[in-house]
């Protein structure tokens, strides 16, 4: 429980910067990063739950396009956006897939140096 819970405050650095700075990304809710943290649960429990699955699925199609089935990121992205307005009617709002493909790659950036500096 603890590995989920520091994965979820990860997210949630990684999802602040990724509004901060991408345009196209809006945060709901007040104060914001209710928003934002809302997002990121549903993002950890995505990443927990059914991003295994999906890779392991889509392993050949992932070898055939040179990787670019790793994109679906994107897709955990719209989910996770929707899942939190739904459920909570905070979170965060994607302009399109541009954004969402481009927020995809600063979120894993971004956790990746997180996660490496708090030693996750």
């Amino acid at each position: 429980m603890g590995h989920f819970i520091s994965r979820w405050l990860i997210l949630t650095v990684a999802a602040g910067v990724m509004v901060a700075v991408l345009p196209g990304m809006h945060a709901i809710g007040e104060p914001p990063v209710l928003g934002i943290a809302a997002f990121a649960l549903f993002m950890a429990l995505i990443n927990a739950s059914i991003k295994p699955i999906i890779h392991v699925i889509a392993l050949p199609f992932s070898i055939v396009s040179f990787g670019l089935v790793a994109l679906i990121n994107w897709l955990f992205m719209q989910l996770a956006s929707w899942l939190a307005l739904s459920f909570f009617s905070v979170g965060v709002t994607i302009d399109g897939f541009a954004w969402s493909v481009l927020g995809s790659l600063v979120m894993t950036i971004v956790s990746g140096i997180v996660g490496g500096i708090i030693g996750d």
